[in-house]
């Protein structure tokens, strides 16, 4: 018998005769175990139930029928059965098909093996194709047994031989009364050959920017810390801090936003938003590390207030007059930084800075995961070949001993420590410590201890997800240090790169500041910002207290709110009256001062501090003639008491805050503000 087609599909066969009951179907019946060997086929697929056929041509004059795979059930032999479950109508009719119910109760579920290679590995879920569409069980169950016309069970060979390894737990082909003709299905095709088209092309673009899809953030870790309220200044006339360099909070406020996160609250730290950019502050004249520099207006947010300003720049040291550089990376590379946004992100950023190292320098390596080790002695600068080539081979894996880390490090710069030289730390982690001391307590404590070595410590943190701020902000305060936030390598370059020397090089370290306000003119005041850095007034004098650093040309910001005196505010609680004392009363010398302010600092290699002193007079500004950076720092303060829904300012509009930023733009050589008043435009 000579065959001219064979269709290898219930709803599609080449027949010699029909008959009022269902088709007699040829089809598989002419596969035999060494099924497509005289066949070519073409094939229809798609994972996510598309349509499926089988056409094969017969390319021999002969070929024997092979029937002991193969079992056809049609309609005539299901019609009467009791059975509204097409599946039970089965039940006796193929051979090794078993058909049972989870609680053998009528209704319930019913589980289909079907004798197959599979089913011996206990996979027994059989493959269901109706009309040439691939079911779920679920779904085939469903079907209306009126609507069958043939049903085929293929097992065994003759399964695998059409379906290859999808048949390989059997396969159940229903043809129904509706099923497609082959020019629809070759109209489907071509359909569905476009749509895969576009399908694959899609896949490929959201898998290139997948890197920037949000990310939960229920597991990051934030200090908690409650915003700073206004003083009475005849209670309390004298407001002490510690200077704050850090940035890092501006760089992790900007990775939430452009992901379309909201911002935690706890991870805006106003003090850092305003810190991230410069301003043009002149720079010291004298022998002084920095200049001091103060301007008085209006607060922006409530106009029946003042804003004074308090801004620091430091000097800027000469190339030529750089120390000499001791640098240990301490570089995490537990199993967390297995993440494109972390150890990748981190090796490139790292290498931003050895291309920057000079011979004399020196820079080493320790690692740590699930203990600490040493893969790069201290190596001089001028091999950077050798450094970066240390850099490449680092690989993330296991759990994360950070303590042991630093315990090592710290060791390590103190066998290669360079006198009068700069000494330093560079600390990369996502902060997320899990093996050894490990607690926020643990690590103020051995950082605590650690910076009477001496050494430096700066923080570079990445990722997301996991990211523990509390602990990067604990070591970057305590140890002597600065602390950046990298989300990407526009921000590695530049910290690392444009702002290497004042990133690395201190030229003033436990800077503080002390601010006495005259009563006769401040009846309170608040300082915005440095919550996590204010210290106690008799620590200001105290040489043993630690304090924030300021790096070559760094500016410094800070921002007081002031309610001057005979200003009617919900905000200010008068001083209760007192029975055994009496305020101090001003002096008429002092009518024209606003306030006191004092300085100290020590050298970076020095134990006793230097102080400097400066008043600050009663002058305001109308806010329209306050510079640029007025404008634009009081714009950042403002947004970033907006994000942390500050209950004392009344006035938080997107539109306002913009405008004032806009007014500031200047001075924006990098894009950074410009792109500030984006981010503004973004929270609503």
């Amino acid at each position: 018998m000579a065959l001219q087609e064979v269709v290898v599909e219930a709803y599609r066969v080449t027949t010699r005769a029909t008959s009022n009951a269902a088709i007699t179907t040829i089809s598989s019946k002419t596969i035999e175990g060494r099924a497509n060997a005289n066949y070519d086929k073409e094939y229809f697929d798609d994972s996510n139930q598309s349509s499926n056929s089988f056409v094969a041509k017969k390319k021999t004059e002969e070929n024997e029928i092979s029937k002991e795979a193969i079992t056809t059930v049609t309609s005539k032999a299901i019609e009467g059965r009791p059975n509204t479950n097409f599946i039970q109508t089965l039940q006796g009719q193929v051979p090794g098909l078993t058909i049972t119910t989870g609680s053998g109760q009528p209704g319930a579920n019913s589980t289909v093996i079907l004798r197959g290679y599979g089913t011996i590995n206990n996979n027994s879920e059989p493959l269901y194709v109706v009309d040439g569409v691939p079911l779920s069980a679920e779904n085939f169950k469903q079907i209306n047994p009126k609507d069958i016309v043939k049903t085929e069970v293929l097992n065994d060979a003759g399964a695998t031989a059409i379906y290859g390894n999808r048949g390989s737990n059997g396969v159940i082909v229903v043809k129904t009364k509706n099923a497609p003709t082959k020019r629809q299905l070759r109209k489907l095709k071509k359909e569905r050959e476009k749509i895969e088209k576009i399908e694959k092309e899609n896949a490929k673009k959201e898998q290139s920017l997948s890197k920037y899809e949000p990310v939960e953030v229920d597991q990051e870790e934030y200090e908690s810390f409650v915003e700073n309220q206004f003083e009475n200044s005849a209670a309390t006339p004298l407001s002490t801090f510690s200077i704050d360099v850090d940035n890092a909070s501006y760089t992790n406020i900007r990775r939430f936003l452009n992901d379309g996160e909201t911002v935690p609250k706890d991870a805006v730290r106003v003090e850092e938003m305003i810190n991230f950019f410069k301003y043009e502050y002149p720079e010291p004249n004298n022998n002084d590390p920095f200049s001091i520099n103060t301007e008085y207006s209006t607060a922006p947010w409530n106009p029946k207030h003042k804003l004074l300003k308090i801004g620091l720049k430091g000097k800027v040291m000469a190339d030529k007059n750089l120390p000499s550089s001791n640098f240990v990376f301490l570089i995490d590379v537990s199993g967390s930084m297995d993440d494109d946004n972390k150890l990748p992100l981190l090796k490139q950023s790292m290498k931003l800075l050895v291309r920057q190292m000079r011979k004399k320098d020196r820079i080493a390596i320790v690692v740590y995961a699930g203990a600490a080790g040493l893969v790069l002695p201290s190596t001089s600068g001028a091999d950077k070949d050798k450094i970066i080539t240390a850099l490449d081979d680092l690989e993330a894996g296991g759990s994360t001993a950070g303590g042991e880390g630093i315990e090592l490090a710290y060791k390590t710069a103190q066998e290669n420590f360079i006198k009068d030289g700069n000494n330093r730390i560079i600390l990369a982690t996502d902060g997320d410590f899990n093996v050894g001391e490990s607690s926020d307590s643990d690590m103020e404590t051995l950082i605590e201890e650690k910076r009477k070595s001496g050494v430096f410590l700066t923080c570079l943190g990445y990722g997301m997800g996991n990211y523990k701020d509390s602990k990067m902000e604990i070591l970057a305060d305590k140890g002597n240090g600065n602390y950046a936030y990298i989300d990407n390598m526009q921000e590695a370059t530049r910290f690392l790169d444009k702002e290497f020397i004042g990133s690395m090089y201190a030229i003033a370290k436990d800077v503080k500041i002390q601010i006495e306000f005259n009563s006769k003119h401040v009846q309170s005041y608040r300082l915005i910002g440095y919550e996590n850095r204010k210290l106690r007034d008799e620590d200001f004098a105290n040489d043993a207290i630690d304090a924030g650093e300021l790096g070559s040309g760094h500016t410094v910001t800070a921002l007081y709110e002031i309610i001057p005196v005979g200003v009617q505010s919900e905000y200010f609680n008068a001083a209760p009256q007192l029975k055994y004392s009496k305020p101090l009363s001003t002096s008429l010398n002092y009518n024209d001062e606003l306030a006191t302010i004092k300085f100290r600092y020590k050298k970076p290699a020095g134990d006793k501090s230097t102080e400097m002193v400066q008043i600050i007079s009663n002058s305001s500004l109308p806010l329209q003639k306050t510079s640029a950076d007025y404008k634009f720092s009081a714009a950042v303060a403002w947004f970033g008491l907006k994000l942390r829904d500050s209950k004392l300012v009344p006035n938080k509009t997107t539109e306002d805050i913009k405008a004032l930023a806009k007014q500031g733009l200047k001075n924006d050589p990098d894009g950074y503000k410009a792109e500030f008043i984006r981010l503004v435009e973004m929270v609503k």
